[in-house]
Order: C-alpha cells, then structure tokens, then sequence
C-alpha cells in the first residue's frame, strides 16, 4: 500500500488576489471533502459558509467542522470546491470531490495525460484495482506528481 502527497495552491475565491501555498496535502480518495487548515483559510480570508457538518473520520470518530469555498490549483489544473477548516490535529487532505474537479477543469493539460471526461470508467480494467494503486494511478493520470511517497 502507498500514498503520496501533492503541494497546491488555495486562493480565496471572491478575492483571488489573497492566496497561500500548502506544500503537503496527502491524496486521499477516500475523503470526499479537501481538508485545509483553518489557520490558512483564515489568513487568505476564506469565509465559512456551513457551520457544524457532521463527519466521520478514519479511525471510526464522529466529529464537526465548518466548511468554505476555495480555489484549488495543483499544476495547472484548478477548481472551485468546498473545503473542511482543518482544526490542530487534523490531518491536511486533498480528497476525491477536488480530484475530479481537477480532472474537468483543465481537458487540454489532462487529455494529454489520458483523460477523456466524466464518461470514463475509473480505473480501466487493465489495471491494478488496490485502492492504493488506483489512487497513484488516478492522480498521474491528472498530471498530479507526488512530493513524497510512502511504501
């Protein structure tokens, strides 16, 4: 099994002017939302829109976070999502509702890395189907190069 993590950059999206770089974020396609620290979407002014959201985390524990809207490049790709403010302790993610705005937002980039839009079955058959393998294979196929990889 083996994860990776991708740098990025968040900008707020009424004010693209303020923006912050977030070196590590670990892909994680089991997350739906893209979590960032609170800290970061306060600094660039990232106002939160949904206060309260449930959310069950990876080891089984029910907890609440407030959740905004941010822009999220990673290469040349970006795309407008809605992000979890990241409290101490929380892991910093980049989960699978960005990847696949990712995907969309840029076809020229992401065509010559093999994507072909939302009609395409993830992952082809010809490949290997673990989840982490799927994961690696998804976010190449993006253009997405890890900063570091963990076997």
């Amino acid at each position: 099994m083996g994860t990776f993590d991708v740098g990025c950059r968040i900008d707020n999206h009424v004010d693209r002017s303020k923006s912050a770089r977030e070196s590590r974020l670990l892909v994680d396609t089991g997350s739906e939302f893209t979590w960032i620290s609170e800290k970061t979407l306060n600094k660039i002014g990232v106002t939160p829109e949904k206060k309260d959201i449930p959310f069950v985390i990876a080891n089984g524990q029910n907890i609440t976070r407030t959740v905004g809207f941010a822009i999220i490049h990673v290469n040349r790709a970006f795309t407008v999502d809605e992000v979890v403010f990241a409290q101490k302790g929380d892991m910093q993610l980049l989960g699978v509702r960005t990847l696949e705005g990712l995907r969309h937002s840029n076809k020229p980039l992401l065509a010559s890395a093999g994507c072909s839009g939302p009609l395409r079955r993830w992952p082809p058959s010809t490949m290997l189907t673990s989840p982490a393998s799927a994961a690696l294979q998804k976010a190449a196929s993006l253009g997405l190069e890890p900063t570091r990889r963990f076997c």
